[in-house]
């Protein structure tokens, strides 16, 4: 196993109703920016219950963030901020919504052009000079309720880029089950695979000795597994919301990433398709995934077969099952209404792999993978193979 450090503070408060702990929760006479997307907390209510329990502090709004924040659009918040003298942020959404306020956390004192936080991937470590911030989670999917990472888009050069660091993380977060009643369809199936890949990057590169992170990586598959087709049609009943929800959350919570090797490469990838042709990000995954598995076969095949075994119980030689479990993947996300080709989305795509391929040698992300192997020539091999 792999040496490392595990450190996450920020306080989950998980169940029906937690909303009204919100008050006890937000330092005391704090001003507070309420941050949120499109609107639909007000369709849903919950905009209404925040206000109620927000009673006596004073509170700004901010709504309008994207899916996929823009980082054009936030940079107006950071102003608000600014000019209204605000010290705390409440994001009340999905991941969208609670990445974009980490940004915003960050820039309000940043030194320097706000922009290169993503250009540079800057770290904002334990001790910065960011605005805490807290979350009121809408959209299980991306895990960032309880992690420090984010990915903002760029819209003038259509870019969408990470950065994070140990002072990202939420002071709370509040996750309410019952609040996923009200999403489409479109929303959950989404939030069930974007969780199913994001342990996949942790779990499927190779065999190692990190037994434990596996098992535990290997339940969180088995249990969206199990929940994800139901929970899309029936949101209302507990038992699936709240186990989707809770499996979305261990999913990038930076448990399972401890101690063993990780890939990512599927994300890069589909964060390009996403800044390019607007599909959703789960939606991305679900197309790039399958085809980095079939190009990197001989470096994954070892883990494609324990996972193979371990959750779908297939039998064979190796290389058969390995095979196998990238079918019974692509199978998942289809049962979860995911089409798996880019073609599935946009007519135009002839020359995205050598856009992508050269973006990445632009940026010197020249090898990926957990074991830096895949090469830009094998990046565009993906890409082109997911057409």
């Amino acid at each position: 196993m792999l040496n490392f450090e595990l450190y996450n503070p920020t306080h989950l408060i998980f169940g029906k109703g937690q909303i009204e702990k919100l008050p006890t929760l937000v330092p005391q006479g704090a001003k507070i920016l309420l941050a949120y997307g499109g609107g639909s907390i007000f369709k849903n209510g919950i905009h209404e219950q925040t206000i109620n329990n927000l009673k006596g502090f004073d509170v700004v709004e901010f709504g309008g963030i994207e899916p996929n924040p823009r980082f054009e659009t936030l940079m107006k918040a950071v102003a608000i901020i600014k000019d209204q003298n605000i010290d705390f942020i409440l994001a009340v959404g999905g991941g969208s919504v609670i990445d974009g306020v980490k940004f915003i956390s960050a820039a309000v004192h940043f030194e320097g052009n706000p922009i290169d936080i993503l250009k540079k991937r800057i770290m904002f470590t334990e001790g910065a000079k960011v605005v805490p911030f807290g979350t009121i989670l809408t959209l299980p999917a991306t895990g960032t309720e309880m992690n420090s990472g984010a990915v903002i888009t760029i819209e003038a050069t259509q870019e969408k880029l990470d950065f994070g660091g140990s002072a990202m993380y939420p002071k709370f977060s509040i996750c309410d089950p019952t609040v996923i009643a009200s999403l489409p369809k479109r929303q959950i199936q989404n939030g069930v695979v974007d969780a199913y890949i994001h342990v996949l990057e942790q779990y499927l590169t190779y065999p190692h000795d990190g037994y434990l992170q596996d098992r535990i990586a290997e339940s969180i598959l088995q249990t969206l597994i199990q929940v994800g087709p139901e929970v899309v049609e029936k949101p209302t009943d507990y038992a699936l919301a709240s186990n989707f929800m809770w499996s979305c959350t261990m999913a990038l919570n930076g448990l399972i990433q401890k101690g063993v090797p990780s890939d990512w490469a599927t994300h890069m990838i589909g964060h390009e398709l996403t800044a390019l042709y607007e599909i959703d990000h789960a939606r991305t995954l679900a197309v790039v995934g399958p085809n980095l598995f079939r190009v990197m076969f001989e470096t994954k095949k070892g883990k494609l077969a324990q996972y193979g075994k371990r959750i779908f119980n297939l039998t064979g030689s190796e290389d058969e099952i390995a095979n196998e479990a990238i079918n019974k993947t692509v199978e998942f996300y289809h049962t979860m209404g995911m089409q798996t080709k880019l073609s599935d989305y946009t007519n135009e795509f002839d020359h995205t792999a050598d856009f992508i391929v050269n973006r990445f040698e632009e940026r010197g992300w020249t090898a990926l993978g957990e074991k830096q192997n895949i090469t830009l020539e094998k990046l565009k091999s993906i890409v082109e193979m997911s057409y």
